[in-house]
């Protein structure tokens, strides 16, 4: 994402394998760390979310939509980012990527693991659109770039990641794009 950008853009990247929305798995609540590392970056002009398949773990038995509502915890979190910590900041904006759906995996563990996840997936790309719009913030379904062709069904190869880092490039380009012209206007 940062080569298809180029100067002018500086990326922060917060990822991390496992986290989920708003559940412990264990200790890998993304709503749970994303204030402080809101406010340790800030001021920001984006904020990117892109999870969370891990949120289809069988154990968790989360529907698309409770997993769609993870997201929007992390959202208002985001959202408030700049007054929740007493700065004079403005709230960034915000990018809801939708991941693509998983794959059938090899693994008998993580077949366990994701039991029902692949159905769950299948769902969570109209679910997050639902809460992007309602939010009034930006969306991309990641799934229409890329698949989870990685070595477990779960994850990304690296040509993936450079197809989907290229798709949110563009899409950033034209979030600042527009606000640029809306500005102007």
């Amino acid at each position: 994402m940062a080569a298809a950008l180029g100067d002018g853009y500086s990326i922060i990247e917060e990822g991390l394998s496992a986290r989920t929305t708003s559940v412990d798995d264990p200790r890998l609540n993304g709503s749970a760390y994303l204030p402080a590392a809101l406010a340790s970056h800030l001021p920001l002009d984006l904020v990117i979310i892109l999870l969370d398949t891990n949120d289809t773990k069988s154990y968790f038995r989360r529907t698309p939509y409770e997993i769609a509502n993870g997201i929007g915890k992390l959202a208002g979190q985001v959202l408030t980012s700049a007054g929740g910590v007493g700065t004079p900041y403005a709230a960034p904006k915000l990018l809801i990527v939708a991941p693509p759906p998983l794959a059938p995996t090899p693994d008998p563990w993580f077949e366990g693991m994701f039991e029902g996840g692949y159905e769950k997936s299948l769902e969570l790309a109209k679910n997050y659109k639902a809460l992007a719009d309602f939010l009034k913030v930006d969306f991309l379904d990641a799934g229409e770039f890329v698949k989870t062709d990685g070595c477990d069904g779960i994850h990304f190869s690296a040509e993936t990641n450079i197809t989907l880092g290229r798709a949110v490039a563009e899409k950033v380009k034209w979030i600042f794009l527009s606000a640029t012209q809306d500005a102007a206007a």
